[in-house]
């Protein structure tokens, strides 16, 4: 019997590279999330450092026109950057479950090629097994009487 040949084979790999692929962008899109977090932490520590100084030690009233723009600078650009951690943590969201669903399509197909292989085996013993049967009752002499 010929050796065991997985006729999908070509189509699993391609399903295993397109989880590769997803496995990848999965990652960029997580190393993005993780920048914008902490751009996200680095702005609110600004934020409380920089109102902190406003309400402390400011001793001209320009000194507390520019601090308190440039506080309402930094608020705005917390606003924007939280937007963007949202984004962000969506498009993660997308890519993880892009990377579920490639991963079950390829374990679909790897599951076929091992019940496949395992029928191809069980049926490559019961032909062995009948080899043998057949060779023994050929070799087999009935006393004559």
């Amino acid at each position: 019997m010929p050796p065991f040949h997985f006729k999908l084979q070509q189509i699993l790999d391609y399903r295993a590279q397109l989880e590769e692929q997803a496995k990848l962008c999965f990652a960029q899109a997580q190393r993005e999330h993780e920048r914008a977090e902490a751009r996200v932490d680095a702005l609110r520590a600004q934020v409380a450092e920089n109102e902190k100084k406003l309400y402390e030690n400011v001793t001209s009233p320009n000194e507390h026109w520019l601090l308190d723009h440039y506080v309402t600078a930094l608020k705005s650009d917390l606003v924007a950057a939280l937007r963007n951690l949202v984004m962000l943590a969506q498009a993660r969201e997308d890519a993880r479950m892009l990377l579920v669903q490639r991963a079950q399509e390829r374990k679909l197909l790897e599951k076929l090629k091992t019940k496949q292989a395992e029928r191809h085996a069980s049926a490559e013993k019961l032909a062995e097994q009948r080899t043998y049967d057949e060779t023994a009752t050929l070799r087999f002499r009935a006393p004559s009487f």
